[in-house]
């Protein structure tokens, strides 16, 4: 069975319903920010979310604000990280890049305005306050300086890095967020420590393999297929997982990582289904 699109099609729908009135001298920015959230993508955060949920017997459907929330702050940074600040790239899933299309000013308040409204939608997730606070103090902790926005420091302004500074840079940059995915649902359900070890294993894990998966696909995909400029971290002198252990190596890391994140599954108990879906989908993704 392939990637749970079933779970991808309750996220696609939430994120089309959703609005950002506001008085009129603002629409163009709402208009900026629902250019980047619909550009499409497989949605794997939020599905993550909806997945990890499934996985403990509960609806998929109500944990849609906090999913759609991931998925606003996963936009809001590449928003930022496509800007000529930071990667400069021109094209994001196959479309002009949003300070292309709306300019650099617009695209920086899009993405502002993306992570505010994120915690808004957040506070409107159903359940016990304490657990909703608790959840949405680990999401914001792996969005900010101990989380992605601490990775996006290092990316741009530590330059001496080896393998364990490659790691830490993307476990902070890529995983803290893909782990917040899956670690807010835990805190929501409110289940206990020893509960939650193989789901957060399996989601520090499936960190890894995104991004070792990302480094192979810079070098050995095309434009087309990854609907932005191939060779983005060759371009910018960027240490790799490719450029530090050779493109075999990296295949073979990859490899060891979703079998480590399949393994933490086997723990977990439930239906995990859709989770390793997703895992293998990360692992085997060409785009």
């Amino acid at each position: 069975m392939s990637y749970p699109e079933d779970l991808r099609a309750l996220v696609d729908r939430e994120l089309q319903r959703l609005r950002f009135p506001a008085p009129q001298p603002t629409a163009g920015l709402e208009e900026a920010m629902r250019y980047s959230l619909l550009g499409g993508g497989k949605r794997v955060r939020p599905v993550l979310t909806l997945a990890t949920a499934r996985s403990l017997n509960a609806e998929p459907e109500d944990f849609l604000p906090v999913a759609s929330a991931v998925e606003l702050i996963h936009t809001y940074s590449l928003i930022h990280d496509d800007l000529p600040a930071m990667d400069d790239d021109e094209l994001r899933r196959g479309q002009p890049t949003s300070h292309v299309k709306f300019g650099e000013d617009v695209a920086i308040l899009a993405g502002d305005g993306l992570f505010a409204e994120a915690v808004r939608l957040f506070c409107e997730q159903p359940g016990e306050p304490a657990q909703v606070l608790a959840a949405l103090r680990e999401l914001s902790a792996a969005t900010g300086v101990d989380g992605m926005v601490g990775g996006q420091y290092v990316d741009v302004a530590v330059a001496e890095r080896d393998a364990e500074g490659l790691r830490t840079l993307h476990t902070l940059k890529t995983g803290r967020l893909i782990a917040a995915s899956v670690g807010i649902v835990l805190t929501l359900n409110g289940l206990s420590e020893p509960e939650t070890i193989p789901f957060r294993r399996f989601a520090s894990e499936l960190g890894v393999l995104f991004q070792i998966v990302d480094d192979i696909l810079d070098v050995t995909g095309s434009d087309e297929q990854l609907g932005k400029t191939h060779g983005s971290d060759e371009r910018h002198g960027k240490l790799t997982y490719v450029s530090l252990f050779s493109l075999e190596r990296a295949r073979e890391l990859a490899a060891e990582s979703h079998a480590k994140a399949i393994a933490a599954l086997a723990d977990a108990g439930g239906d995990t289904g859709d989770l390793r879906r997703i895992a293998d989908y990360i692992f085997t993704r060409d785009e």
